[in-house]
């Protein structure tokens, strides 16, 4: 029957219909970088929504809206310095992009020891973001600043940034989680056995991702 099948196929098609039947790959992609692609097409929707949301939000709000180098000013050593500490989760947080990149270099090279530390410090600097964040919330929140109020001028100001640093801060925790358990795959030779060292560029795409996002984050919502 499959013969009969075949034979009746435009020619030129039988390879097609063989591969399909041995279940190839059609595509030389592997399906967890598929799959991540996909997951963060999603993610970038989700992002875009919030931004434009609280874009649209910000230009029709009739109330003041507070000025973000005096919401998140620090003072230091007498002096009231403006942003100094969203300047410093940023350099962070690209810094740790750099280290992710080298995480895949030496994963395709299949360095174990230098694919776990690269990890480990990419980690490392996630998880003082997420700290820094932390500490960010606080002040605000000890300055009266909640989701449904503000004190400092438009009340949509506590829902917007909560929702999204909210938001984004729980991708970075999830990125660090991410990042420690690839870097315990790798140290103890899982992927050796495995054959598997890609997933270190699917966590860095993961990883680049967030980063990024947090460089629309830090442009439209702390210096507009």
């Amino acid at each position: 029957m499959a013969t009969d099948a075949a034979a009746d196929m435009p020619r030129g098609m039988e390879g097609v219909v063989q591969d399909w039947a041995n279940d190839k790959q059609t595509f030389q992609v592997p399906w967890g970088k598929a799959m991540m692609w996909i997951f963060l097409l999603s993610d970038t929707f989700i992002f875009s929504v919030f931004l434009t949301s609280y874009m649209t939000v910000r230009v029709s709000t009739t109330e003041v809206w507070p000025n973000a180098s005096e919401v998140f000013a620090l003072t230091l050593f007498g002096q009231s310095i403006p942003l100094i500490l969203i300047a410093i989760m940023t350099f962070i947080l690209i810094t740790s992009s750099g280290t992710m990149a080298m995480a895949v270099n030496f994963g395709y090279r299949k360095d174990r020891a230098k694919t776990a530390a690269m990890l480990l410090i990419t980690a490392f600097f996630g998880a003082t973001f997420v700290g820094m964040q932390a500490f960010e919330w606080t002040k605000l929140i000890e300055e009266g600043v909640r989701p449904w109020g503000n004190p400092m001028g438009a009340p949509q100001f506590g829902s917007s940034f909560f929702m999204i640093t909210g938001f984004h801060g729980l991708h970075v925790s999830a990125g660090v989680i991410y990042l420690l358990v690839t870097a315990w795959r790798v140290w103890s030779g899982f992927y050796d056995r495995k054959g598997t060292y890609e997933t270190v560029e699917v966590a860095g795409l993961y990883w680049h991702f967030v980063d990024l996002v947090w460089v629309f984050i830090f442009a439209f919502f702390y210096l507009w």
